[in-house]
This record gives C-alpha cells, sequence and structure tokens, in this order.
C-alpha cells in the first residue's frame, strides 16, 4: 500500500500523539505518532502502546476473507523465532538454510509431477505475487528469443488470462509492458475455458495463465483443457504457446485432495507454476515459491551471477534481503504433515466448507455461486427471498467480529454481489456453527426491519 505523508498541521492537538493513561507513570510527555520523538521510552512501555492499538486490527481467526494462514504450531513459531535474523540471500553465511530451500524446491517439483528426464528448477520468493511474476518474466524472454529467431518482431507481446486473475498478473502485464487479454465472464461462466482463450491468442502470446483456485469463488480452471486445446493450436499455426499455473491456492490443496486431477507438470504445455506457502501451504506469511518443469524454461539471462561476501550467488528475484524463517517453516510443515497430514488438514477444511456452504444454501434468502468442493473456499449471493443486500450482511456479522468479505464480480457480471468464505485451518465445525448461528439472528434482524433500503456498497474488502 502507498501511504501518504500526514501533514502535522493537519493532525493538530491529541490526534498527533499516543497519550495513553497508564503510560503517565513512566512518561511525561506524549509520544509523537508521525515523527520520531528525541528520546526513547522503556520496552515494556513500547509494548504496551503498540499492543492496545492493535487490539483495534480484526481477529485474524474470525477473518474469513483472507487466504493466509493464521494459526501454526508452537514449535513452528519457536523455528521461526529462532531464524528472524537469517537473511535468506546469504547462501554462503547460511549454507543450511540454503540447503532447506533446495529441499523444498525438490518436494514440491516432486509434488507436481515435474518429469524425472527432465531437471526442473525453482525457488522460493516473499509470496505468490513475486513468484507469478519471475514465472510471466521467463515467458516473455522466451517469447521473445523464439521470436527474434524467426527474425519477427517482439515489441507487441500479450499474455492471456481470465478476468478473475489475481491482481498480480494486473501489475506484471503493467510493469513489464505487455498487453493483458482478459476473457470476460459471461453468465454463469466465472472462469478462463480453452474456448475463450484460444479466442485471444495469436503469435505474440508469450503465454496463457490458468487459475487452481480462483480469489472470486475457489474454482479451479480446467487446465488440462486448455493444454489439448493449445496442442491443437500450437500444432496448427506453429507457435509454441505455453501455460503457467497459477497455483496460489490450488497448488497445496490439488495434489492432496484431487491426486488424479491433471493440472501440473504431467501435461505437457505447463512450463512453470507459483504457489502460495502461506496460503494453503499452511505458513505465516510470507512465502511463495516457482517450479519450472526444467531448467531450459528459465532463460539464463535472467539469473544474476552475484559475487556476495565471496561467494557465487546466482538469484532471480524481485527482492533481495528477506528472512529465512518462513523457508524454515516451510520445511517444518513438509516434514510434520507429510502427504497424508495435509490430505487430513485440507480435507477437514473442505469438508467445513462444504457444511456451511450446504448449511447457508438452506436458509432461503441465498444462492451459492460455489460450494467448496474445489478448494475450501466458496461464494454466495442473495436472492428475491430477501429484503438485504451482501453488503448489509458483511456489515453485521463484523458487529459480532467474523470479517466475511463483500464484493461484485467484475466485468460483463458487475450485477453480481457476492459474500465469501475462505475456510483454512483454524476455522472448526464449531466456529462454522457459530457463524451460522450470527448468520440467522442477522436474517431475522433485517426481517424485522419493513423499510430497510439495502445497501448497493460496503467499505474496506477487496477479493
Amino acid at each position: 500500500m502507498i501511504h501518504q505523508t500526514v501533514k502535522l498541521r493537519d493532525a493538530g492537538g491529541e490526534d498527533a500523539f499516543l497519550t495513553p493513561a497508564y503510560g503517565s507513570r513512566a512518561m511525561s510527555e506524549p509520544v509523537p505518532k508521525y515523527e520520531l520523538s528525541e528520546k526513547g521510552l522503556p520496552p515494556q512501555i513500547v509494548y504496551d502502546l503498540i499492543h492496545d492499538e492493535l487490539i483495534l486490527d480484526g481477529n485474524s481467526r474470525l477473518n474469513l476473507a483472507t487466504f493466509v494462514t493464521t494459526w501454526m504450531e508452537d514449535e513452528a513459531k519457536r523455528l521461526m523465532a529462532e531464524t528472524f535474523d537469517k537473511n535468506m540471500i546469504d547462501k554462503d553465511e547460511y549454507p543450511q538454510t540454503a540447503e532447506i530451500e533446495l529441499r523444498c524446491v525438490n518436494m514440491l517439483s516432486r509434488l507436481w509431477n515435474a518429469p524425472a528426464e527432465n531437471e526442473a528448477v525453482g525457488c522460493s520468493t516473499i509470496g505468490s505475487s513475486e513468484a507469478a511474476m519471475l514465472g510471466g518474466m521467463a515467458l516473455k524472454w522466451k517469447w521473445r528469443q523464439r521470436m527474434k529467431d524467426k527474425g519477427k518482431p517482439a515489441d507487441k507481446p500479450n499474455m492471456v488470462m481470465g478476468i478473475n486473475v489475481q491482481v498480480c498478473w494486473e501489475k506484471f502485464c503493467r510493469y513489464w509492458e505487455i498487453e493483458p487479454r482478459r476473457a470476460p465472464m459471461e453468465g454463469d461462466r466465472f472462469c478462463l475455458t480453452a474456448e475463450e482463450a484460444v479466442k485471444l491468442i495469436d503469435e505474440n502470446t508469450i503465454g496463457v495463465v490458468a487459475i487452481m483456485g480462483s480469489t472470486f469463488d475457489g474454482r479451479y480452471e480446467n487446465v488440462k483443457e486448455i493444454n489439448d486445446a493449445l496442442v491443437k493450436l500450437n500444432a496448427k499455426t506453429g507457435w509454441e504457446v505455453p501455460i503457467h499455473v497459477d497455483g496460489a491456492s490450488g497448488g497445496f490443496v490439488a495434489p492432496f485432495l484431487q491426486p488424479k486431477l491433471e493440472w501440473d507438470f504431467r501435461l505437457p504445455l505447463v512450463k512453470s507454476i507459483n504457489a502460495s506457502g502461506h496460503k494453503f501451504g499452511l505458513v505465516f506469511p510470507g512465502v511463495g515459491w516457482i517450479v519450472w518443469r526444467d531448467k531450459a524454461e528459465l532463460p539464463e539471462e535472467l539469473i544474476f551471477h552475484c559475487n556476495y561476501l565471496g561467494g557465487d550467488l546466482p538469484n532471480f528475484a524481485l527482492n533481495f534481503s528477506r528472512p529465512g524463517n518462513q523457508v524454515i517453516a516451510q520445511y517444518y510443515n513438509f516434514l510434520r504433515l507429510g502427504r497424508e497430514g495435509y490430505r487430513r488438514i485440507h480435507q477437514t477444511s473442505r469438508d467445513v466448507a462444504m457444511f456451511l456452504s450446504g448449511r447457508i444454501a438452506e436458509m432461503g434468502p441465498f444462492d451459492l455461486i460455489s460450494d467448496g468442493s474445489d478448494i475450501p473456499v466458496f461464494a454466495f449471493t442473495t436472492n428475491g427471498k430477501a429484503n438485504f443486500s451482501v453488503f448489509d450482511m458483511s456489515a453485521k456479522l463484523r458487529e459480532r467480529g467474523w470479517l466475511v468479505p463483500a464484493y461484485t464480480f467484475p466485468k460483463n457480471r458487475e450485477d453480481l454481489a457476492v459474500l465469501r468464505c475462505v475456510c483454512k485451518e483454524g476455522f472448526t465445525r464449531d466456529m462454522a456453527d457459530m457463524l451460522l448461528r450470527d448468520l440467522r439472528v442477522a436474517v431475522d434482524h433485517f426481517a424485522s426491519l419493513t423499510t430497510h433500503k439495502p445497501r448497493t456498497a460496503g467499505a474496506g474488502f477487496h477479493h
């Protein structure tokens, strides 16, 4: 988020200072909010000041808006605390942390069925957004080389995707000067299909982005169908349009809950996959992963070989220094859970999601858009029986501490406003029952308001 500088003359009076009552025992002056004070404070006072301010944040365990992990075991937290000070970029100084990153990449490449005859490569990132951009950069560089080899101009690259992509892809296209070709939603079609993708592709298409777990409703896109259509299109035209799979959420769900579903490196045109370790990889933020099916898919010119503190550091990243503790936490989960542990946790979350969506559908004033059967995420909307909007319901639930986002769908379905629930580890069946109780109370509350005018917009939530 971009923040503006606060004008001190506008803040004025008490608003420009922190003035806690208990602080008077150790503080003789208020603490300025927007500029450094001349003197410091005792650590306990500082802790109390900040701790009390953070009380105003939402309760992360009641946050059904975020995909991000909000619970980890104490042993994982302890390991993270012990490795906060390790810089992930210092491979020579922290060789075992680097070795652990290498092990994680190997585990993921095999989890995503990278061909044994290939040499898969990958790295950790600060999140799946950075990972997605690295994947996109590799696609652009490979496309540009193909065009150069053919003696054709490479000044008008485009990328094909559904309009339901996460905002990181819009950023990627803007920052790297690529035309985004977005397939709009139509009727009950909320995801990219092979038919819609093929309509948008030409020889300047650097790749197609397929999503495993849309942030709008949790659905998987049919990657195999897109792959098969591109195989035929490439054979017909001589193009080499590849696929990048944005598995930010589904990359850590499908291998365990839908192991027979073909979406990964089993499909020949899937060249790279990104995933978010801090979503269904079950790690606190922030860690992401990017894996290429073979090192030939990552152009050598994108890799910087830095002479850093006496060692050769091959690096492909948008960031440089970052803490290594998230990678350690990911490795903890891999060892702690194994395939069966991940399967069990995600199965439980999906069971909770489908229980919750089923009960909501039975209430009467709601219709399901999705039910949580892909990843444990579902969306629902109001119908003609409701005298309230999704924005009303989101605001009413917030009175009870629940953070359930309400938002409209994008172009061509802007008429559709929904609520979305992300059911993660830590959101239990008991908590689902509590949410259902509060939903019913809210429905009854609005039913009692005979002159209620539904809101048409909300505040603060983004998909």
